[in-house]
């Protein structure tokens, strides 16, 4: 969105110890390159027919650049909360006003030799038309889930996404199964 930036490598991110309790801050490029755990949100956004908001980060992007990622979402900055990070994040990728509050589903603690942070899944519904940040999103479109589940082989995925969808169907097959 035009009057909002997104974090820089210069914002302040909370840092966070393995229960998610806030111990410290430190920049986000620090965060990154010096592997401090901190906030994450994953907002998968469906539009009235139900498809899934697929994108491709762009080229300049500082974590997982060109990939392709099936949620909106970032980190969390000092201070701010889960869900307000996921509304704003939400809002600001797919360049919309007056979203619904995204609905929190769990969370879970990612991990790999390069990155942690604690990751918090969300789901909205977005009606409106998207017009993506142009910094954030290079290519976009609305998938099925079967046009999704053809392209997963196909396309390169962000890992910390691919782990969080496939979290996330495990999260509805028990929820069905429950």
């Amino acid at each position: 969105m035009p009057d909002q930036e997104p974090l820089s490598a210069d914002e302040l991110l909370d840092i966070v110890d393995e229960r998610d309790r806030v111990v410290g801050q430190a920049r986000r490029g620090d965060a990154m390159a010096h592997r401090l755990r901190h906030r994450c949100v994953f907002i998968q956004a469906r539009d009235a027919q139900d498809r899934i908001f697929v994108h491709r980060r762009t080229a300049e992007k500082l974590v997982f650049p060109s990939l392709y990622d099936m949620f909106v979402g970032g980190v969390v900055g000092a201070g701010e909360g889960y869900d307000e990070a996921a509304l704003r994040e939400a809002e600001e990728e797919l360049g919309v006003r007056g979203l619904p509050a995204p609905v929190p589903r769990f969370s879970f603690l990612y991990e790999t030799p390069e990155h942690t942070w604690w990751s918090r899944i969300y789901e909205v519904r977005c009606e409106l038309p998207v017009d993506p940040q142009a910094e954030e999103v290079a290519w976009h479109a609305f998938l099925t889930e079967e046009e999704l589940t053809r392209r997963l082989p196909e396309w390169e995925w962000v890992p910390d996404g691919w782990e969080a969808y496939r979290r996330l169907a495990e999260w509805r097959r028990e929820k069905v199964e429950g």
